[in-house]
């Protein structure tokens, strides 16, 4: 027996017409290890913003009831080829009860469960998703859950990735976010160590609060030295960067450098010996990564997602990820959220403004059924 509900699409045409609305839709009976899941939360993460709102002009926008159709400039329609009409659901994850199930053993051992899952279109009333990909929340709320995969699992990632590589301490750029504050919390408990790059004293408060020690405020004159300060104590030549665009990674890379030749006994036109290497994992910042030949030939700069990350390391270590993340869901993995929102509130040009300008710490949370 099928399932109606609304689900959110969206769709950008060749001339860079950008349409997201809410519709109507007919689910289907999941078959084998799928399960029908009754959606109660899901966050908007930044990761969900590319195919939601991109680069487009949202305050020229024409908003109506459950909808909203903006104009894309360029380059980023054309950038954006690919995509040009087709109808794309949206929400990489979200949280709710298991309503109805395919007739795999797994699937059917999740009936009437409250589960996370990643199904690609959780902003939705109803979705379908793979048994396997499902995380039992027992007596969490959805509301817990449903930040329970993209920000922890990267979070952990980051200090899988860095463990893999001989690490012993990283940097993040965007040390104040949901995401920042998890990793703080993680590298707290498995003794990496960490620094954490900010753009406000408040925020310097926030994270020693929870234990950080190298804190880093962007915004303060002395930026510069108190981050070769935290580099030369921690020996974090390897970082995590969210925004992509402009100088982050550059400004980083040179005080990477500076630490680095401050160390050397000789010369060399070449720059230090020092491998320094940064990630960039997102685009807060839609535009060029800005470098500059300041910091010799010792460096890597690279991209890091999470599925191909999970994929590289096998189901034995995304298992032992995913039970840390369930063990420890309101304490380390906390996610706190700015506001709640319907499937039609999200589309109101005052929420969609509003989160698409990913303030820290400002995350929404979408409740398809309030």
């Amino acid at each position: 027996m099928s399932t109606t509900g609304k689900q959110l699409f969206t769709t950008l045409e060749s001339n860079g017409k950008l349409t997201v609305a809410i519709e109507d839709v007919t689910f289907p009976d999941p078959n084998g290890n799928q399960v029908l899941v009754k959606m109660e939360a899901a966050p908007i993460n930044p990761s969900d913003l590319a195919i939601l709102t991109g680069a487009a002009d949202l305050e020229n926008a024409e908003y109506t009831s459950g909808k909203y159709v903006a104009t894309m400039p360029e380059p980023f329609n054309s950038g954006s080829k690919a995509r040009h009409g087709i109808k794309l659901p949206a929400g990489n994850e979200g949280a709710g009860t298991v309503v109805a199930t395919g007739d795999g053993d797994m699937a059917k051992s999740l009936m009437g469960q409250r589960v996370a899952c990643v199904p690609g279109n959780a902003y939705s009333q109803y979705c379908i998703a793979d048994a396997k990909m499902c995380l039992p929340l027992g007596d969490y709320s959805s509301e817990d859950g449903a930040s329970a995969f993209v920000n922890p699992m990267t979070a952990l990632g980051f200090v899988e990735t860095a463990k893999m590589d001989g690490q012993n301490a990283i940097l993040h750029t965007v040390g104040a976010s949901n995401l920042g504050q998890m990793l703080t919390r993680i590298c707290n408990e498995d003794g990496m160590g960490l620094v954490n790059l900010v753009r406000k004293e408040d925020q310097v408060k926030l994270l020693q609060d929870l234990g950080s020690t190298h804190v880093v405020n962007s915004a303060a004159d002395t930026f510069m030295s108190d981050l070769r300060t935290a580099i030369d104590e921690t020996d974090a030549f390897y970082g995590f960067d969210p925004i992509g665009g402009g100088k982050s990674v550059d400004t980083v890379f040179k005080a990477m450098e500076q630490v680095a030749v401050k160390k050397m006994t000789e010369y060399s036109r070449y720059g230090s010996n020092t491998q320094k290497r940064m990630f960039i994992y997102g685009r807060l910042d839609v535009g060029p990564t800005l470098l500059s030949p300041s910091y010799g030939f010792g460096w890597t700069l690279s991209g890091w997602l999470l599925f191909p990350f999970m994929q590289s390391v096998g189901m034995e270590t995304v298992g032992r990820m995913r039970k840390r993340v369930l063990k420890n869901l309101t304490t380390t993995f906390a996610s706190h959220y700015k506001k709640r929102v319907s499937l039609e509130e999200m589309l109101t040009k005052e929420a969609v403004t509003d989160y698409r300008a990913m303030k820290t710490g400002e995350k929404y949370l979408v409740t398809p059924w309030k």
